[in-house]
Protein backbone atom coordinates (compact mmCIF):
# COMPACT_ATOMS: atom_id res chain seq x y z
CA UNK A 1 0.00 0.00 0.00
CA UNK A 2 3.13 2.44 0.74
CA UNK A 3 4.31 1.92 -2.62
CA UNK A 4 0.85 2.65 -4.39
CA UNK A 5 0.56 5.77 -2.66
CA UNK A 6 4.48 6.94 -2.95
CA UNK A 7 4.20 6.30 -7.24
CA UNK A 8 0.82 7.66 -7.11
CA UNK A 9 2.51 10.80 -5.65
CA UNK A 10 5.80 10.48 -7.83
CA UNK A 11 3.65 10.02 -11.00
CA UNK A 12 0.44 12.52 -10.05
CA UNK A 13 1.05 15.79 -12.38
CA UNK A 14 1.68 18.61 -9.95
CA UNK A 15 3.01 21.93 -10.54
CA UNK A 16 6.15 23.33 -9.04
CA UNK A 17 7.24 26.76 -9.07
CA UNK A 18 10.78 27.59 -9.06
CA UNK A 19 12.21 30.75 -7.96
CA UNK A 20 12.14 33.44 -10.63
CA UNK A 21 16.30 35.01 -10.40
CA UNK A 22 17.16 32.68 -13.77
CA UNK A 23 14.43 33.62 -15.61
CA UNK A 24 16.02 35.82 -17.82
CA UNK A 25 18.85 35.08 -20.10
CA UNK A 26 21.71 36.79 -22.06
CA UNK A 27 24.48 35.27 -24.07
CA UNK A 28 25.86 34.84 -27.56
CA UNK A 29 25.55 38.08 -30.34
CA UNK A 30 23.17 40.19 -28.50
CA UNK A 31 20.68 37.27 -27.56
CA UNK A 32 18.70 36.32 -24.97
CA UNK A 33 15.63 34.33 -23.71
CA UNK A 34 13.19 35.24 -20.99
CA UNK A 35 11.82 32.19 -19.73
CA UNK A 36 8.61 34.39 -18.18
CA UNK A 37 6.40 33.04 -20.74
CA UNK A 38 5.55 30.06 -22.39
CA UNK A 39 7.13 29.68 -24.82
CA UNK A 40 10.20 31.16 -23.72
CA UNK A 41 10.63 34.74 -25.84
CA UNK A 42 13.67 35.73 -27.66
CA UNK A 43 15.13 39.04 -26.96
CA UNK A 44 17.96 40.88 -29.04
CA UNK A 45 18.71 43.68 -27.16
CA UNK A 46 21.67 41.98 -25.12
CA UNK A 47 24.74 44.21 -25.23
CA UNK A 48 27.35 41.05 -25.03
CA UNK A 49 28.70 39.38 -28.17
CA UNK A 50 30.45 36.46 -26.20
CA UNK A 51 29.85 32.70 -27.58
CA UNK A 52 30.91 31.49 -23.57
CA UNK A 53 31.18 32.66 -20.15
CA UNK A 54 27.77 34.75 -19.12
CA UNK A 55 25.49 35.40 -16.31
CA UNK A 56 22.45 36.89 -15.64
CA UNK A 57 20.40 37.77 -12.28
CA UNK A 58 16.82 38.58 -12.10
CA UNK A 59 14.80 39.70 -8.78
CA UNK A 60 12.49 37.14 -7.12
CA UNK A 61 9.77 38.26 -9.32
CA UNK A 62 11.87 37.53 -12.65
CA UNK A 63 12.99 41.37 -13.74
CA UNK A 64 16.02 41.34 -15.15
CA UNK A 65 18.76 42.93 -12.44
CA UNK A 66 22.20 42.57 -14.14
CA UNK A 67 23.92 40.15 -16.36
CA UNK A 68 27.61 39.88 -17.63
CA UNK A 69 30.25 38.48 -20.02
CA UNK A 70 33.06 38.24 -17.41
CA UNK A 71 34.59 41.72 -18.67
CA UNK A 72 31.48 44.16 -18.24
CA UNK A 73 27.95 44.42 -16.22
CA UNK A 74 24.78 45.56 -17.78
CA UNK A 75 22.37 46.90 -16.11
CA UNK A 76 18.39 45.99 -16.43
CA UNK A 77 18.58 48.99 -19.29
CA UNK A 78 21.44 47.04 -20.71
CA UNK A 79 24.10 50.13 -20.21
CA UNK A 80 27.32 49.50 -18.35
CA UNK A 81 26.75 50.03 -14.43
CA UNK A 82 29.15 52.44 -12.76
CA UNK A 83 32.63 50.49 -11.61
CA UNK A 84 30.74 47.72 -13.87
CA UNK A 85 33.80 47.89 -16.59
CA UNK A 86 37.45 46.35 -16.87
CA UNK A 87 36.62 43.63 -15.28
CA UNK A 88 39.27 40.25 -15.25
CA UNK A 89 37.39 37.62 -16.73
CA UNK A 90 37.50 36.81 -19.83
CA UNK A 91 34.79 36.43 -23.02
CA UNK A 92 36.38 33.34 -24.10
CA UNK A 93 36.32 31.71 -20.88
CA UNK A 94 33.92 28.81 -20.66
CA UNK A 95 32.55 30.10 -17.43
CA UNK A 96 34.18 33.54 -17.58
CA UNK A 97 31.35 35.14 -14.63
CA UNK A 98 29.14 33.70 -12.10
CA UNK A 99 26.75 35.53 -10.11
CA UNK A 100 26.49 34.76 -6.71
CA UNK A 101 23.76 36.30 -4.34
CA UNK A 102 24.81 37.40 -1.08
CA UNK A 103 22.56 35.31 1.56
CA UNK A 104 23.27 38.21 4.64
CA UNK A 105 22.75 41.56 3.01
CA UNK A 106 20.03 42.13 0.63
CA UNK A 107 20.49 43.20 -3.05
CA UNK A 108 23.92 42.61 -2.71
CA UNK A 109 25.52 40.14 -5.06
CA UNK A 110 29.09 38.78 -5.96
CA UNK A 111 30.93 38.52 -9.57
CA UNK A 112 33.02 35.75 -9.75
CA UNK A 113 35.69 36.06 -12.99
CA UNK A 114 37.88 33.81 -14.26
CA UNK A 115 40.64 34.71 -16.78
CA UNK A 116 41.40 33.39 -20.22
CA UNK A 117 44.24 31.27 -20.89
Amino acid sequence: MRRLILLTFLFSGFSIFAQNEGNVWYFGENAGLDFSTSPPTALSNGQIDSLEGCSAISDNLGNLLFYTDGVTIYNRNHSPMPNGTGLNGNTSSAQSAIIVKDPSIQNTYFIITVRGS
